[in-house]
């Protein structure tokens, strides 16, 4: 008990919390499935007469990880119940793991053992990042009736979208993450060797067609659900329904605190869950900071613990409210934090218009403009640099090295008289042509100091329709990313247009799949153009 009272004071003050009330214990438990398959789990016991309710946290990397294990004695430590529990075909629960698609039954299947569990006193709450959080989700399509609260981290409720949203399979993210499960239960040096040499062994399965036959060397028969994902690239094809669970966004009605980062992989769903349960009248809490993935587990550490605990305490213990705002985001470009009462706050459009010389500019062509073209090469793609990103190059990048590229098309402002805040989604109005009907097209918006370096903020990636054919213009809308950054004054706005962005999508091969081909793109000046929301008022600054 010593050396847990130690361990807890140590946790609290790295994590900046009040000191640990209650002393606990952890207990090994096995839930039975409908189909007999036990699942792993510990229960982390508070000892304490009056506890808090109970919390779920279901995950796939093991219950030693530092995130899970700080979870469970954090809670415990608080007075809540915990059961962190190891999802089928890992880390010792029995069955085969089966990404995404097995979740939901066993969620639903946990939640039935906790009802028969003496300790158990009809309070529930969910919590969990990335996978966790999509393991809330699936149960959540269904909400059991004892759910009081939801916290869910930078998670997906469509794994379809999250892979194929684009056109373009997300590569780079879905098998460094295959590998990473693949080599997780690895033992020790094992374990230390397969991360350590992981982008030297992945380099040839990224470059290789076809994709399954490719990744075959890396992840052998350990996980057969690669093969799977990139053998069906079709939105429509019902084998995805599993990998649905859009319907807890119409379901759930217990209070939800949502955490996002602004160069998160599912930053999209993260604001589209906020805003579909915000219209349904929920009580949902949006907190954005200026992370990455993995940085919400890491850096953002204290400030998610903190917030999870007071929306627990709060909407599981029936506390008080700490929060003074539903929404709390991080406004790139200034470092500063600001609070909303909700999001995204009233915006105007801006429009910016492409011009002869790379240029953009609020004033309209009056005239021909000419075009700009590129060359998109698969045998030597345009690489991915930074972004939201999963694995590999990940966040805020100065983009210099891709910008002096010659397949990447740059179009940029004056230095900007005064600061501009764009806030929400950019829209950029594209009319191009391409001389092949096998093409994608990759833009970017980057904010360029005076120094000339050149940081991402938000960008998209589109695959184009192979029915159009080769040479006719198309005009397309691409919707960037969401987005709250202040452009400052003396600063200019910058907009790439690439063919592609690899290994963080899938190259497109310039065929139907048989051999490579090149591709020209030619974009028409004059006939496109860049809306960007702007803020109408300046938000309250917290910090």
């Amino acid at each position: 008990m010593k050396r847990q009272r130690l361990g807890d004071a140590v946790v609290s003050r790295l994590l900046g919390q009040a000191p640990a009330l209650n002393q606990y214990s952890v207990e090994t438990v096995r839930t039975p499935m409908r189909d007999g398959v036990r699942l792993l789990g510990d229960h982390f016991a508070p000892h304490t007469d009056r506890p808090g309710g109970t919390v779920l946290i279901r995950t796939p990397y093991g219950r030693n990880l530092l995130t899970s294990a700080l979870n469970g004695r954090m809670f415990a430590a608080r007075g809540y119940h915990v059961l962190l529990q190891s999802v089928r075909g890992t880390f010792g629960s029995e069955g085969t793991f089966t990404p995404m698609a097995q979740e939901a039954e066993d969620g639903r299947d946990t939640v039935a053992w906790l009802r028969e569990q003496p300790w158990f006193d009809g309070r529930l709450a969910t919590l969990g990042a990335s996978y966790l959080g999509w393991t809330q989700w699936t149960l959540l399509q269904d909400p059991p009736p004892e759910l009081r609260a939801a916290v869910v981290y930078v998670a997906p409720h469509d794994f379809r979208e999250a892979t194929y949203g684009t056109g373009a399979f997300t590569l780079g993210d879905f098998l460094g993450w295959s590998d990473q499960i693949v080599h997780q239960e690895d033992g020790g040096l094992r374990r230390v060797l397969s991360m350590a040499t992981a982008q030297r062994r992945l380099r040839p399965a990224l470059a290789g067609l076809p994709l399954a036959e490719s990744a075959r060397p890396v992840l052998g028969d350990r996980a057969p659900w690669f093969a799977e994902w990139v053998g069906h690239p079709d939105g429509d094809d019902p084998w995805w329904e599993p990998y649905r669970a859009g319907d807890a966004l119409t379901n759930l009605d217990a209070p939800t605190l949502l955490i996002g980062g602004w160069q998160d992989l599912f930053l999209d769903q993260t604001l589209q869950q906020y805003e579909t349960l915000h219209e349904r009248g929920v009580d949902v809490a949006l907190t954005v900071g200026p992370w990455t993935h993995l940085q919400v587990g890491l850096h953002a550490a204290g400030l998610v613990a903190r917030e999870s605990l007071a929306w627990l305490d709060q909407h599981l213990a029936g506390g008080a409210a700490a929060r003074k705002s539903p929404v709390r985001v991080h406004r790139t470009g200034e470092k500063a934090w600001h609070e909303l009462p909700a999001w995204p706050p009233p915006s105007e459009p801006a429009t910016l218009h492409l011009r002869a010389g790379r240029r953009l500019t609020t004033t309209a062509p009056d005239g021909p403009e000419g075009v700009a073209e590129f060359r998109y090469d698969p045998a030597d793609p345009t690489p991915s640099l930074g972004g939201r990103t999963l694995t590999g190059s990940m966040g805020v990048k100065d983009n210099r090295p891709l910008e002096a590229r010659a397949d990447v098309l740059v179009f940029s402002t004056d230095p900007l008289p005064t600061a501009v805040d764009v806030i929400g989604s950019p829209v950029l109005d594209l009319t191009l042509s391409v001389d092949n009907p096998f093409a994608d097209v990759f833009v970017r918006l980057c904010d360029v100091d005076p120094d000339g370096r050149s940081h991402n903020f938000a960008d998209q990636h589109r695959r184009l329709d192979p029915a159009i054919p080769a040479g006719r213009p198309q005009r397309l809308e691409l919707t960037l990313d969401q987005c709250f950054h202040r452009l400052l004054a003396g600063h200019r706005l910058r907009l790439q247009i690439s063919g592609g962005a690899f290994p963080r999508f899938a190259r497109n091969p310039g065929t139907d799949g048989a051999g490579l081909a090149a591709s020209r793109h030619t974009v028409d000046v004059a006939a496109s153009r860049l809306t960007l929301p702007v803020a109408t008022a300046p938000p309250a600054t917290i910090g």
